[in-house]
C-alpha cells in the first residue's frame, strides 16, 4: 500500500459510581425516562455542583492501573455548545489540567507486542438522550443519562489498522472491568468509542486530515467504521479530492459513514473553568491508599504466569484477557499444582471453545475451577485417556459435579495394565500376520491398524501411549 493508516482513539467509560458526577442522582440502568434527573441534573437556577468524591477515585484507579501520572492539582472547566439534551448549555469537563496524563495500554497482536500511547484521562458528565421514536415527527428528551460521570481516554495516533485498533479497545474494556471502575456493557452505553482517522503516504511524517467517527459501541461496527472510512478517504484523494475534517456517524444497516457535522476545534467549545468547582486535590497518600487496593494488574499477572508457572508470553496473554479467566486459572492451578501447562490448554481450548459456542462468559461456566481441576487430576494420573477426557467434561458441562463419580459410574476408567495391555497386542499381532509383514515392509500406515484394533478391543480404554509403545516394541520384533 502506498497509503499509511493513522487511527488515534477517544473512549468514554461510564464509571460504576451509584449516583451522578455532580449530584446524588442514581445512575441505574433502564429506568423510565426523566425519572432520575435531579435538581442539578437539569439545570435549575441556584443548584450547585459538588464533584463525586467515589469517581475521582476511580480515575486514579485507571491512572495508576496504566503507568500515567495523577495531577494533584486539576480543573473542571465549561465546555460550552447548545444540544437539545445538555440543560445548561455547557458540559462540566476538564481541559487544560486533566487528573490523569500519559500511560500506555500494550496489548498482543498475534506474537508482536504493541504499545499505545495515552494523552490523557479526564472526568466528565454525559449529557441526555434524545429520542426520536413513537413522537410522531417530534423528538423527545431523556435526562436520565444527564451528568452521569464518564473517564474520557485519549489515545496518541499510534494505531495503524483497524484490527490494532479493536485489539486496543479490548484490551481497554478488559483493563476498565478488571479494576472494577467500569461494567462495559457497550449495549448500555457504558463503554463507546470515537475514531479518529486519517491516512497519509507511506514515509510521511506530516498527519492526514482526520475524521472524527462518534459512538461506536460494538468492536464489530468499531472494526467496520475504520474499514469503510479508509477506503472512503483513499478513493477521495486518489480522485483528486480532498478530505474535509468533520465528524461523522457510523450506519451499521448500510456499513458505511455519513457525514454528521463540521468537526469543532476547542476554541469553539469556548472553555473556561468552572466557578461552581474548586480545584480537584489529589494528596500523594490518597494515591497509595488506591495503589494498595488496586488488584494485581494484567501485566503484573502476565509476567508472574511467565515466570512462575513456566508459560509462553501468548498463553499468559489470553489467560489474562480477563479477570475472571485469570481468576479460574489461578483457581483450577491453586487446586492441581505443578501442571499449569495441562490447565492452560484445556481452558483455552475445550473450555473457552465451548463457552463461546454457547455465548457464555467464563463466570457463567457450568463447570467450576474445582471441577475441572478434578477432571484434569485423572488426565495427569492416565485415570483418562483424551478421548475419554472429554466424554466426561461433557458429562461435567451437562450439570455432573465430580469427575471421579462420572468415571465410575460410567465405567471410564483408563487400562494401564502393563500386563494386561500386552495380552491385548499379543493376540491382535498374532491375528494379523500379513498386516506385520506389511508394516514391517515399511508401510507405516498398517501401523493405525494395529493401534485401531487394540483401542477397539478394550472399547477405547487403552492407555493410548502404552498401546503405542507396546505396538512397535512387538510388530520391530
Amino acid at each position: 500500500m502506498k497509503w499509511e493508516i493513522v487511527i488515534g482513539l477517544e473512549t468514554h467509560a461510564q464509571l460504576s459510581t451509584v449516583s451522578k458526577m455532580f449530584s446524588g442522582a442514581s445512575t441505574a440502568f433502564g429506568a423510565a425516562p426523566n425519572t432520575q434527573a435531579s435538581a442539578v441534573d437539569i439545570a435549575l437556577p441556584g443548584v450547585l455542583p459538588v464533584a463525586n468524591k467515589g469517581a475521582v477515585e476511580r480515575a486514579i484507579r485507571f491512572g495508576i492501573a496504566v503507568g500515567g501520572h495523577i495531577s494533584e492539582r486539576s480543573i473542571f472547566a465549561r465546555k460550552n455548545y447548545f444540544y437539545p439534551d445538555l440543560p445548561k448549555g455547557y458540559q462540566i469537563s476538564q481541559y487544560e489540567s486533566p487528573i490523569v496524563t500519559g500511560g500506555t495500554i500494550s496489548f498482543h497482536g498475534g506474537d508482536v507486542e504493541k504499545t499505545v500511547r495515552l494523552t490523557r484521562a479526564h472526568l466528565e458528565e454525559d449529557a441526555g438522550k434524545s429520542l426520536h421514536e413513537d413522537f410522531h415527527g417530534m423528538s423527545g428528551i431523556d435526562l436520565n443519562r444527564a451528568g452521569t460521570p464518564l473517564l474520557e481516554i485519549v489515545t496518541e495516533p499510534d494505531m495503524r489498522s483497524a484490527a490494532e485498533a479493536v485489539a486496543y479497545a479490548k484490551t481497554l474494556h478488559a483493563l476498565v472491568r478488571w479494576i472494577d471502575i467500569c461494567d462495559g456493557n457497550m449495549q448500555e452505553g457504558s463503554f463507546r468509542c470515537d475514531a479518529n482517522v486519517s491516512v497519509r503516504l507511506q514515509g510521511s511524517d506530516k498527519l492526514g486530515t482526520r475524521c472524527e467517527i462518534k459512538n461506536l459501541n460494538s468492536f464489530r461496527f468499531l472494526e467496520r467504521a475504520i474499514e469503510f472510512e479508509v477506503r472512503r478517504q483513499i478513493e477521495l484523494l486518489e480522485d483528486g479530492g480532498r478530505v474535509v475534517q468533520e465528524t461523522r456517524l457510523y450506519d451499521p444497516d448500510r456499513d458505511e459513514t455519513r457525514s454528521m457535522r463540521s468537526k469543532e476545534d476547542a476554541q469553539d467549545y469556548r472553555y473556561f473553568p468552572d466557578p461552581d468547582l474548586l480545584p480537584l486535590e489529589v494528596t500523594p497518600a490518597w494515591v497509595e491508599q488506591v495503589r494498595h487496593a488496586l488488584p494485581e494488574l494484567p501485566a503484573a499477572k502476565r509476567e508472574r504466569f511467565q515466570r512462575e508457572l513456566g508459560l509462553t508470553a501468548y498463553d499468559a496473554a489470553l489467560l489474562t484477557a480477563s479477570r475472571e479467566m485469570a481468576v479460574y486459572f489461578d483457581e483450577v492451578v491453586g487446586a492441581l499444582p505443578g501442571h499449569q501447562k495441562l490447565i492452560a490448554n484445556w481452558i483455552m481450548g475445550e473450555l473457552s471453545g465451548r463457552l463461546n459456542k454457547e455465548g457464555r462468559d467464563i463466570e457463567r461456566s457450568p463447570i467450576s475451577a474445582i471441577a475441572l481441576a478434578g477432571l484434569l487430576r485423572r488426565i495427569a494420573d492416565n485415570t483418562l485417556s483424551g478421548k475419554m477426557a472429554k466424554d466426561v467434561f461433557d458429562a461435567l458441562w451437562e450439570g455432573g459435579t465430580d469427575a471421579d463419580r462420572i468415571i465410575q459410574d460410567r465405567g471410564l476408567k483408563q487400562i494401564s495394565d502393563t500386563g494386561e495391555i500386552e495380552k491385548i497386542v499379543d493376540a491382535i499381532v498374532a491375528a494379523n500376520p500379513a498386516q506385520v509383514a506389511e508394516y514391517r515392509a515399511g508401510k507405516e500406515k498398517a501401523f493405525n491398524f494395529f493401534v485401531g484394533q487394540a483401542m477397539k478391543a478394550t472399547k477405547g480404554k487403552a492407555n493410548p501411549a502404552q498401546v503405542n509403545e507396546m505396538l512397535r516394541r512387538k510388530l520391530s520384533v
